[in-house]
């Protein structure tokens, strides 16, 4: 069986009979795990085996995993400053800041893979404007070119720990203040507004080799009527054209307010496939996850199927009991955990 384009969730710390019929299912091709599935570091082992267990080639496995207030797992894993952190440090001393941002994806990623984990959903790329509610500190700047450096750093070190990363929210959620969980943010920028700007990171990150991106449900009038992730003209003529991105595209959430103007959910799945999204995710709503996977019909192109291959975590990971062993984790321990709560004291370290 080949991997379908819908991710979805699973309801608790263990998978009951309903999760797996529904991860059985030929549409589904990935899981997203949430804090109400994490337990504790065995507990989590547990669960993605047994996900992984479902089929072959194995579901993937996601989470949103960005540090600070964004951190789905935490006893029992680093604590991830939220990357705000090191855009303060870019700006009095950007090599070291790279050196950290490096650092942490490495340290994400290895103890992400240890407990089973394929992939974050990071680094956020938007702009730091000030006014989001919903990206706040998540952005690491305002000035496109820091976020492209720290994004980079953060991405080489994610891939030398085994995970790919995704950049999101493309072309930009930083400008408006509306949270596209709870409302249909509108950006009233010009397109040459916005790729001169949001979109810098972006470009910069796929020059780079981004493996993966999400777009934002946030419509931009001026471009399309429609929210990015359900725009042919974003996802397609933008993105896959003009920017030559050949990685993944996955779609937000679906069941997100800002993702209702495109109707029912097998509506909105097919608007964010056809617009060319490879995977939808539907999260928090297993009623809806049983319409969609009723209703959708979608065969998954090659290059989809070719792209989500890619997906999978690398590397065989180190054990968590290998991992507190090695040199290089305890330092970097050391030093990510204590980023944003002794500043001072580590610039002085620095300096």
């Amino acid at each position: 069986m080949t991997l379908g384009p819908i991710m979805l969730d699973v309801v608790g710390t263990e998978l009951d009979a309903a999760d797996i019929r529904r991860l059985q299912h030929p549409l589904v091709g990935g899981v997203i795990l949430f804090a109400r599935n994490y337990q504790s570091p065995t507990q989590l082992k547990a669960l993605t085996a047994s996900i992984h267990a479902v089929r072959q080639p194995p579901l993937l496995i996601g989470v949103d995993h960005e540090g600070g207030r964004v951190q789905r797992f935490r006893e029992g894993f680093t604590r991830i400053p939220p990357m705000r952190e090191f855009g303060k440090i870019w700006d009095k001393q950007p090599k070291k800041a790279k050196q950290l941002a490096e650092e942490a994806g490495w340290l994400m990623a290895v103890e992400l893979r240890a407990h089973g984990i394929d992939f974050s959903f990071t680094p956020v790329l938007d702009m730091d404007y000030g006014v989001s509610q919903v990206i706040g500190d998540r952005a690491f700047h305002m000035q496109p070119q820091a976020i492209a450096e720290l994004a980079y750093a953060l991405m080489q070190g994610l891939k030398r720990g085994g995970m790919a990363a995704v950049g999101k929210h493309f072309p930009g959620h930083g400008y408006i203040a509306a949270d596209s969980h709870v409302a249909i943010p509108v950006d009233e920028r010009s397109f040459d507004e916005i790729a001169s700007t949001d979109m810098q990171p972006f470009r910069q990150m796929i020059d780079d080799g981004l493996p993966a991106i999400m777009p934002a449900h946030v419509i931009y009038p001026k471009v399309d009527d429609k929210p990015a992730g359900f725009s042919e003209r974003w996802l397609q003529k933008v993105l896959r054209q003009r920017l030559a991105f050949n990685g993944v595209i996955f779609s937000d959430d679906l069941s997100m307010e800002g993702a209702v103007v495109a109707g029912n959910v097998t509506q909105r799945a097919l608007a964010a496939l056809n617009a060319g999204c490879d995977m939808a995710l539907l999260c928090n709503r297993p009623d809806l996850a049983d319409e969609l996977l009723e209703n959708l019909q979608w065969n998954i192109s090659a290059p989809s199927l070719a792209r989500l291959a890619r997906m999978h975590g690398k590397l065989h990971p180190a054990d968590m009991t290998a991992l507190r062993e090695s040199h290089e984790y305890i330092e970097a321990v050391h030093t990510i955990s204590q980023i944003g709560i002794h500043e001072d004291d580590m610039f002085a370290e620095a300096s």
